[in-house]
């Protein structure tokens, strides 16, 4: 999934969601069991794992039409909103696939309007910490699908140049990583990563991998002023600012470009970066793949953590028994189906059975013959489970500004002082 700063929902909606709920409207059930419709965005990754799903379900029912709708995720967002803050369900989907930082917004403002899954899921057959956002009150309401577990994409040439070895890049530190960086900028001209102001994917990042958010683990309660974790995380990110070793970008596709034109000598991002990471054909075998560093002023920071990621949801509509059936033999069990998007679409899934399938035991060439897929499913499998609560964007929004404001010198205590009031205010319900 390729998870990136525009995949946010306005402050607007996210508010309109935690308000809303269902109330007491009666919904339009309908009922065609001869055909199955499921909403998903990005023809090369999301609608290509419907489709190879369908084609695995078609030997268990050869007579349902398995209806792949593509659909820019903001779009689905709003139809989605639209119908079922009316209490309406009959112009949805049968399935949906929902991001994991949005779903929590879904399940606690439409409570009736999403069917429970716990039937059909086996929690101990996937990765942990993907049920802390799928539940609600112990009940399954998400099939979990591909990991956004992260990792640090690197080239090895440069980092070689620098004077360290693969060896050397493991089980790193962000501070080892700041010195690395020095190196590679002192020995061959380029920085060590990309930075976007407007983005601050990779405090979210730091911050997971302590066990910490921007909510308490009740998921309503702001966690900023005197979260440890966050400042732990924006310090490291003011420190490689000032260590020189950052290509500062200012969209998806100058951060994209600055990577495949080799100017920058790692990514650390969610596992689906390495797709464009490979579309470089050029770069083949001069990359590797490596644990995202853990903060060493942190003592529950762990080298595993996760940005991005969905599952996929069953909408109360009256064809839920066919749809729950088509995730049974499909993303809920399939270890074929996995293998088979492992290859197809660089998948890491968050089903245990995948890592024992050909394709994720496979090297990969392109990354230095290492076996990525089975080595990001390890990792995948310890990142922290946290609960990421209604509100990420909107807090998000408030702190992007506050990180900008640290960077220009602002206190940092009284920064994230200010910054809680106004996430408070912002998400009140």
């Amino acid at each position: 999934m390729n998870v990136k700063k525009f995949m946010g929902i306005g402050l607007s909606a996210l508010m309109a969601l935690s308000l809303v709920g269902c109330g007491g409207d009666k919904k339009e059930a309908k009922t065609d069991s001869g055909k199955l419709t499921v909403w998903a965005w990005d023809e090369t990754f999301n609608i290509k794992a419907v489709k190879e799903a369908a084609k695995i379900y078609s030997k268990v029912d050869a007579d349902t039409k398995i209806d792949v709708v593509t659909m820019d995720q903001d779009a689905i967002v709003q139809k989605l909103h639209t119908s079922l803050s009316s209490g309406k369900t009959d112009g949805l989907p049968d399935i949906v696939l929902i991001e994991d930082y949005k779903i929590q917004n879904y399940l606690t403002a439409y409570p009736d309007s999403f069917v429970e899954l716990t039937d059909i899921v086996k929690e101990e057959d996937f990765d942990s910490y993907k049920f802390s956002v799928n539940k609600i009150d112990k009940k399954i309401y998400g099939v979990p699908f591909d990991s956004g577990v992260a990792a640090l994409f690197y080239r090895t040439d440069m980092i070689e140049k620098a004077g360290y070895t693969m060896k050397d890049m493991e089980n790193l530190t962000w501070e080892k990583y700041i010195e690395i960086g020095k190196a590679v900028k002192a020995k061959t001209g380029k920085e060590m990563l990309t930075l976007d102001p407007s983005d601050i994917g990779q405090i979210r990042i730091m911050m997971q991998s302590a066990g910490s958010w921007y909510m308490k683990e009740d998921g309503k309660t702001v966690n900023i002023k005197d979260n440890q974790a966050l400042k732990d995380a924006i310090k490291i990110y003011k420190d490689m600012i000032d260590a020189g070793i950052v290509k500062q970008v200012s969209d998806w596709d100058s951060f994209v470009s600055a990577f495949q034109q080799g100017e920058v000598a790692s990514v650390p991002s969610g596992c689906w970066i390495g797709s464009s990471v490979k579309a470089a054909k050029d770069l083949s075998g001069k990359w590797a793949v490596t644990q995202i560093p853990r903060m060493a002023a942190n003592s529950q920071s762990v080298n595993a953590s996760s940005i991005g990621g969905g599952g996929w949801y069953v909408i109360n509509n009256g064809n839920s028994d066919k749809a729950k059936d088509f995730l049974k033999n499909t993303f809920a069990s399939s270890a074929d189906l996995m293998n088979t998007l492992a290859n197809e679409i660089n998948l890491v899934s968050t089903l245990k059975a995948s890592k024992n399938t050909e394709n994720y035991k496979a090297n990969n060439e392109y990354f230095s013959n290492q076996p990525i897929f089975e080595m990001m499913s390890e990792w995948s499998g310890k990142v922290p489970a946290v609960n990421y609560g209604l509100h990420t964007y909107a807090i998000e929004d408030v702190m992007t500004e506050a990180v900008q404001s640290i960077l220009k010198g602002a206190d940092l205590d009284k920064t994230l002082k200010d910054a809680q009031t106004q996430a408070e205010g912002a998400v009140v319900d």
